[in-house]
């Protein structure tokens, strides 16, 4: 039997054991530029791991809707990963603790407009799930010659509900 989640919006308290939620919240850092650009100053915990660098990869998603079935989680053990949309339209972003190695309970987030999310090293997650077209997004990760993905399949499946 396939279990269900409700998804809930993600706020960057909800989100915070996972990662960093990316947006323009709030009051700006600074403002740079003569006074024409707000700074959101240093918005992610990014992490390469030893022997690793920052990477800039574009990725073009095909969209997804709800109700959502999935049955793949994965992490990358060696550095961060962000997810910064190319549109304004929202995507669906699913999580799960750490259970002695493997995924626990998933929760599922969706994102408001003009949101990205940035993963800690070692978070487990979904696939990246735009849920319309274009599915372009900016990925920032790590770039290195040793593994960095681990992936595990989900039985039974689980089901994502608006």
């Amino acid at each position: 039997m396939t279990s269900e989640i409700t998804c809930q919006p993600l706020t960057a308290a909800a989100f915070s054991p996972f990662g960093d939620v990316l947006d323009c919240s709030g009051d700006p850092d600074r403002m740079i530029n003569a006074g024409l650009c707000g700074r959101y100053h240093d918005r992610a915990q990014l992490d390469f791991g030893e022997g690793g660098r920052a990477g800039i990869s574009l990725f073009h998603a095909e969209p997804r809707s709800l109700p959502y079935e999935f049955d793949l989680l994965e992490r990358h053990p060696e550095g961060s990963q962000a997810f910064i949309p190319m549109t304004g339209n929202p995507f669906l972003v699913i999580v799960a603790p750490d259970a002695g190695g493997r995924p626990g309970p998933p929760q599922a987030f969706l994102t408001a407009p003009h949101q990205g999310i940035n993963f800690h090293a070692g978070t487990w997650h979904g696939v990246l799930t735009p849920l319309s077209a274009p599915g372009i997004f900016a990925v920032v990760d790590r770039i290195g010659e040793t593994a960095n993905l681990e992936e595990d399949f989900l039985d039974p499946p689980c089901r994502v509900v608006s």
